[in-house]
């Protein structure tokens, strides 16, 4: 099974930003559905943004629409989530996912087909 690893979450104070890398441990097709989901304790998991070049989209999720960027290179076989502006509410648990296969039905997230373990960010007041 591929396995995904997360890096750059920490502590941000508000207004802040982070940049958050998702490393596969072999190559996945850049071109399949990537995406980041969030989760609080509690809550159910939710999803903030994905890319799907194959798709020809990229998506975010209201709450951070305009301050996000999502992008992957893979030469490195790497994707990033790029999140300006932090809010306390961006306070959670980031997963990166992917799919292994492309799908013509996908609108919004990516099915999530693997997971990394999270990295936790937390933004102060």
């Amino acid at each position: 099974q591929v396995q995904l690893l997360e890096f750059g979450g920490g502590s941000v104070q508000t207004g802040g930003s982070v940049r958050l890398s998702c490393t596969f441990s072999e190559y996945v097709d850049s071109s399949n559905c990537m995406g980041w989901f969030r989760q609080v304790p509690g809550k159910e998991r939710e999803g903030v943004a994905s890319i799907y070049t194959r798709g020809g989209y990229t998506y975010y999720a209201p709450s951070v629409e305009g301050r996000a960027l999502i992008s992957q290179d893979g030469t490195k076989n790497t994707m990033y989530l790029q999140l300006n502006d932090l809010k306390p509410e961006d306070t959670a648990m980031y997963y990166c996912a992917a799919d292994l296969k492309y799908y013509t039905d996908l609108i919004s997230l990516c099915k999530g087909e693997v997971w990394g373990q999270g990295t936790q960010v937390t933004v102060s007041p």
